[in-house]
């Protein structure tokens, strides 16, 4: 499975859309985002401000996952805020690419897009999603806020998981990339 991974810029709203369909598992409780008006702080009016920064993959020219970052602030009221400077992490893959390492390709690159920008990441998980062990495996580790947050899909408990993120620069692999596409 070859893939190419592009940046997510403000006229692919749509994409965002989408997969936070996935991001959220929406598609595993059979919901919609226009059920839970909440949730549209994670993607409306994505890629219009500096605060957002984002990748997706396609494979055989199929949308195959995203993932974005989006800094929030203290009045969004989201899962996995931790401060007005750590922004917070969604990844979707479709589930026909899921266990190939898309994810972890995905997530490696936003690392480093986004170490060029930022200390730390967060992201929320539901508390006994085997989930967990993907964002571990990657560099996240449990945050304790000092509360118990619900999911706003389900009211699920939820956890925050953190990342501290190098200071790097940005060196973006050539195979499977398209350098064309890059920047708006």
């Amino acid at each position: 499975m070859k893939s190419t991974l592009y940046f997510l810029r403000s006229s692919e709203q749509k994409i965002v859309t989408d997969m936070l369909h996935y991001a959220l598992r929406l598609d595993q409780v059979n919901k919609t985002l226009s059920d839970i008006p909440k949730l549209a702080i994670y993607e409306e009016f994505y890629g219009f401000t500096s605060k957002d920064l984002g990748l997706y993959a396609l494979v055989d020219n199929q949308l195959a996952g995203a993932v974005w970052i989006r800094r929030l602030n203290a009045d969004h009221g989201s899962n996995g805020y931790i401060d007005d400077n750590t922004p917070v992490l969604n990844i979707a893959v479709l589930p026909e690419f899921r266990d190939k390492g898309l994810g972890s390709q995905m997530i490696e690159q936003l690392f480093i897009e986004a170490g060029a920008l930022y200390d730390n990441i967060s992201v929320s998980i539901v508390h006994n999603s085997p989930a967990i062990s993907f964002y571990e495996r990657h560099g996240f580790a449990k945050y304790d806020n000092g509360s118990v947050e619900q999911s706003f899909v389900d009211g699920s408990d939820v956890i925050t998981m953190i990342k501290r993120l190098q200071k790097a620069t940005v060196i973006r692999p050539t195979d499977g990339y398209d350098p064309r596409r890059w920047m708006d």
